[in-house]
Order: structure tokens, then sequence, then C-alpha cells
């Protein structure tokens, strides 16, 4: 079953952008150890970290099929930071490996134990 797995942050300004670089580059390290795991456990689909809420925008077609842009919201109470989507046995064991990436060290390298958000990717339904 694959699960997508999605990192939220606080809203307002990308706090990584405050850290001191030896924070993020502990930080970005542990994602990628977290990824080399995922990947030689054979469970890793896709995964990447996102830019910040400051250049994001809402985009919807106008009734000519342009697009118009919205945003940026920074009355949102969070922001997706990153994804993962992992091919897993089990509800469980996504659930086991978000609270991993939960833990990923911030300042200081205390753990961030961030909110990660776990939905599983639904399938087509079956050709007859």
């Amino acid at each position: 079953m694959k699960y997508m797995m999605m990192m939220n942050t606080p809203a307002g300004p990308y706090q990584i952008d405050g850290w001191t670089q030896q924070d993020f580059r502990a930080h970005i390290a542990f994602m990628k150890d977290f990824a080399v795991r995922l990947r030689e456990s054979g469970e890793l689909v896709a995964a990447e970290g996102l830019a910040g809420p400051d250049q994001a925008k809402l985009v919807r077609a106008g009734k000519d099929g342009q697009p118009i842009t919205d945003g940026v919201f920074p009355e949102s109470k969070e922001f997706l930071a990153g994804y993962w989507i992992v091919d897993v046995d089990s509800p469980e064991r996504a659930y086991q490996l978000a609270a991993q990436a939960s833990a990923a060290p911030g300042p200081g390298g205390a753990p961030l134990n961030l909110s990660i958000e776990v939905r599983q990717v639904m399938s087509a339904p079956a050709l007859d």
C-alpha cells in the first residue's frame, strides 16, 4: 500500500531560514539519511522538500482557461514543508516511518516532533 507522509510546519517565515548553519546541516543530513534508509528497505517511492510559503500560489483556471493566481496566505495555520511517498505493508508501518521523520533535529539538535499527516494513496479501480 502506498502512503503519502506530509510534513507540516507552523505558518509564518520559514523557520529553517533562521537556523544556524550547523543546525541546518544536521537537519538536512538527517533527511538524506532517512531517504537512504527508506530506499535501501525498498519502501521509498518519492520524497521532496518544498520551498517556503512565501513562494506559494493557488492557481485555478479562469473562464478562458488562463491561469488565475492568488496567494501568499500568511494567515494560514501551517504549510507543507515536504513529503514522502512510501510503499509499505501496513498503515502501522507508515505511522512508524512518519514518527521517525517527525523526530528530525531542529535548533540545538532537539527533535522537532512536527506533525506528519499520513494518507493512503488511492489506486485506480481495477479494469474489467
